[in-house]
């Protein structure tokens, strides 16, 4: 009776092969041990199913010819990732007999996917891309991403053709026709002509070709625009799990890059399209810190959020809050100047003018944000005062202990006359604030008083009962500047002593300018007065909320 030796292969149910099970067990290592003990008389019908080939039914068949052509076939870059794959499945890296083996002759050629044309690259990779659920494919495809990485990294001055493309005896140029090279520099700068090409590998594959472009110094500027080219091109197509891998995947590559070659204007884009994807939290910390580090940069529009889905504020103020957090955090590196301080103060004031006339707003949030800076960071506290009376005139049903706490969120030292003035009579604010304002006022025009050197002169007068600390005490402002004049009139003043006659006349002239500031004072009350008799408000410059 005939030995049965014919085998049918089920290739991952794509297509059905009739093979000679005894000349494939030569050459494979599974297919030997499958039937090896199989006895040799045995007539009945043998079949294989394959669920997991890699390749499928082109992989191997390709395995098929190198068993079939006694242990050669034509391997190139074309199907090197392929047969490498299938000889790693079948197992042949020893052969029968002392025979050929596949996974030896692929092996060899790995090393000269450097010398590869980019679209062989780019056929390699899909391979890999395609295979990779079922096969290990890793090592292939790290050596693609390097070879193509290199590629760049030498800076091409042309997207390649792969109809047109043929490499050099370096392997490390590209050759175009000279139409198809015009029209790629016409559309493509030198740098970003390989964006395209690359669009179709999966977000972990991008992760490992980024992190090999970072690895090999590859300007991040461009990386970093890739990868937003990279998150519109699949956007529109993915579906929302999708979504939420891309925009994790290219946080965390922006992460891993030198911050200064990632603009703020970049990170709150991502910012956006992270709106509703609930993306996981660590990827959401990574982004706000990043934010938080370059919060100096952001505009207004940047920071008006929408609030989450449930949230009744209208902006996301603890968003806005944990942006602060993260750029107070680098106090600790030293890397807050002053000048990025105030940039922030200023920016957070316009912030806190923008969300005040939110009537959803609780005032432990808006308090939060007025106190989030230190003092230093502000010289003036103007617009802060402007957003609290905005808030407060919107929030007239806040108790006065609640008035009391947001008032203290002022420095009193640190408003202009203008704002003291208003102050003192804006109703809105508890009756401690207009004190404190009043104070702080007569505390600065004593000061100005006072500014002179330290002199035994200068002691006597400050600590006379005619000085103007003393007229401040008992409200008499009026007469602060006659009582100086006169006062002075008293001192003894000798010829030699021109030192002490250069101060007098310092002060007098202080004098004379206060009084120009006190007259000018006067007329804006009144103006201020008349102003509010018919029913004016102090001027300020509405929000959007109120625009």
């Amino acid at each position: 009776m005939e030995v049965c030796s014919v085998l049918e292969v089920d290739v991952n149910g794509q297509e059905t092969f009739l093979v000679d099970k005894d000349i494939v067990a030569q050459y494979s290592g599974k297919f030997s041990k499958l039937f090896g003990k199989s006895s040799s008389g045995s007539t009945r019908k043998l079949k294989v199913i394959f669920h997991d080939f890699p390749g499928g039914a082109e992989g191997f068949e390709l395995m098929l010819r190198f068993c079939y052509g006694n242990g050669k076939t034509d391997i190139t870059p074309s199907n090197l990732v392929l047969a490498h794959c299938a000889a790693e499945f079948m197992e042949m890296k020893e052969s029968v007999a002392g025979l050929s083996n596949l996974s030896a002759q692929t092996e060899k050629l790995l090393p000269e996917t450097s010398y590869w044309t980019w679209s062989d690259l780019l056929i390699a990779l899909k391979q890999c891309q395609n295979i990779e659920s079922v096969s290990d494919s890793s090592s292939m495809l790290g050596k693609c991403l390097d070879s193509l990485v290199g590629r760049l990294v030498l800076g091409c001055e042309a997207s390649p053709c792969p109809s047109t493309c043929s490499p050099d005896s370096s392997g490390l140029r590209f050759s175009c026709d000279s139409k198809s090279t015009e029209s790629i520099k016409t559309n493509f700068s030198h740098s970003t002509w390989w964006f395209d090409d690359l669009v179709f590998l999966s977000p972990p594959n991008i992760e490992k070709l980024v992190q090999s472009m970072l690895v090999r110094k590859l300007d991040q500027v461009v990386i970093s625009r890739f990868l937003l080219f990279y998150q519109k091109a699949k956007f529109s197509t993915a579906a929302t799990e999708a979504k939420r891998k891309i925009i994790e995947m290219i946080i965390d590559m922006h992460r891993n890059m030198d911050q200064s070659c990632v603009s703020c204007k970049t990170l709150f884009g991502i910012l956006r399209l992270t709106l509703g994807l609930n993306i996981s939290k660590c990827s959401r910390n990574k982004l706000e810190n990043m934010i938080g580090s370059q919060l100096d940069q952001a505009t207004l529009d940047n920071l008006l959020v929408p609030s989450p889905y449930g949230i009744s504020y209208l902006y996301d103020v603890n968003l806005i809050l944990r942006f602060l957090k993260a750029f107070l955090g680098q106090g600790k590196t030293s890397l807050i100047t002053p000048i990025r301080m105030k940039k922030v103060a200023i920016l957070v004031d316009l912030y806190i003018a923008e969300i005040a006339p939110d009537p959803c707003l609780k005032p432990s949030k808006f308090m939060a944000l007025a106190t989030a800076l230190p003092d230093y960071a502000r010289d003036s506290y103007d617009e802060l005062y402007h957003a609290m009376d905005m808030y407060l005139k919107v929030h007239a049903g806040l108790c006065e202990e609640e008035r009391v706490k947001i008032s203290c969120g002022l420095n009193y030292e640190k408003l202009s006359a203008e704002a003291c003035l208003h102050l003192s009579r804006n109703t809105n604010f508890p009756s401690n604030s207009a004190v404190q304002a009043l104070i702080s006022q007569q505390s600065k025009l004593s000061n100005l008083l006072q500014g002179t050197p330290t002199t035994p002169s200068s002691t006597s007068f400050t600590d006379s009962p005619g000085s103007s600390s003393d007229a401040g005490k008992k409200g008499r402002k009026g007469k602060t500047s006659e009582q100086v004049v006169l006062y002075s009139g008293k001192f003894d003043v000798s010829a030699d002593n021109e030192n002490l006659r250069a101060h007098l006349q310092g002060m007098q002239w202080r004098v004379m300018e206060l009084e120009k500031i006190c007259k000018k004072m006067q007329t804006q009350m009144a103006k201020i007065s008349k102003s509010r008799a018919s029913g004016n408000s102090y001027a300020l410059s509405l929000p959007k909320l109120c625009s």
